[in-house]
């Protein structure tokens, strides 16, 4: 997911088709939820201050012994919620082997996805971790559709790349296999997402090209947006890859829908954190660096089955 953010618009194919057949392989293991462009504000993972994690974590964090992460869980497999409450997912697992590192608990509190930026500015989160893609609008605090400035920004802290996808119910595609077969068609996308992005840039070059628009409706959550699918409501969905063949997978035992097309925009999930909090990031980063090295980042990757989208650079800005 990435709240109002552009990502470049030019499909990464050759990156896109092996994050997409791994992503695939691991919606298959789950029965139970782009490419960047290096600039001067990426960090690469030799670039962290010296010590280790928990020696760079800022003396409140230490006081208080827990990181708090605002989260949408509603995601899976990134972020969602088990039979007895739990949150779980790559999110909370890797959050969980980075707090082994720091001496601290993450703990996950449940919110709309387009409030966390701002819950971040507000201090109700120390860190954002909901499948968040890392773009150069949101670390400058830019509204992607107005590209005036709305916030301070924030820093991420990369930790893995996805792309995104459309997909439609079963057997009823209505001929949809990509972004410009919309064009006078209807698609359900979670509100300030990228894919809300995607929809709303397609439905402009629609109406510049003499067709018809795309009919967008938002949803507080994706789960929503495939509901009003389900009902025929709207065409298709779009989300995150890992997220579309999850669902793909498992809703209706594999009944419900399909995905359409190859995914797009292969880019950089974030950490994010209020700018100025350098002291928190540089511990994450570190945490992440230790976890990469030690092995049980892999481990985790695995156990969900999504290894191509594995990062292992841990950069501070890296999304484009």
């Amino acid at each position: 997911m990435t709240a109002s953010t552009t990502r470049r618009t030019t499909a990464q194919k050759s990156r896109i088709a092996a994050v997409g057949a791994i992503a695939v392989a691991g919606a298959l293991l789950l029965t139970a939820c782009g490419d960047q462009t290096k600039s001067d504000d990426t960090k690469s993972s030799s670039s962290a201050k010296t010590g280790t994690a928990a020696d760079l974590l800022p003396a409140d964090i230490k006081a208080k012994g827990k990181i708090m992460v605002g989260s949408d869980i509603a995601y899976a497999p990134v972020e969602s919620t088990d039979a007895s409450g739990k949150t779980v997912g790559i999110d909370p697992d890797i959050a969980d082997a980075l707090g082994k590192q720091l001496g601290v608990k993450f703990e996950f509190q449940n919110g709309k996805f387009a409030d966390l930026i701002a819950g971040l500015a507000a201090k109700r989160y120390d860190i954002a971790m909901s499948a968040m893609t890392d773009t150069k609008d949101r670390q400058n605090g830019v509204d992607s559709d107005t590209k005036k400035k709305v916030g301070a920004g924030v820093d991420f802290v990369d930790y893995f790349t996805a792309g995104v996808s459309i997909y439609t119910n079963k057997g009823a595609n209505s001929g949809i296999k990509t972004w410009d077969d919309l064009c006078g068609k209807s698609i359900g996308v979670q509100t300030a997402t990228f894919s809300q992005d995607l929809a709303k840039a397609q439905a402009k070059k629609c109406t510049a090209a003499g067709k018809k628009t795309v009919k967008i409706e938002d949803f507080p959550t994706n789960p929503e947006a495939e509901t009003r699918m389900r009902s025929k409501g709207v065409d298709a969905v779009s989300a995150d890859f890992p997220i579309a063949a999850y669902s793909v997978k498992n809703s209706g035992g594999g009944k419900y829908f399909e995905i359409v097309g190859d995914q797009v925009e292969a880019g950089p999930y974030g950490i994010a954190l209020a700018k100025g909090n350098d002291k928190l990031r540089d511990a994450i980063q570190a945490a992440l660096q230790a976890i990469i090295k030690n092995g049980e980042y892999d481990k985790i990757i695995s156990k969900w089955g999504v290894e191509e989208g594995a990062n292992h650079d841990a950069k501070i800005n890296g999304g484009s």
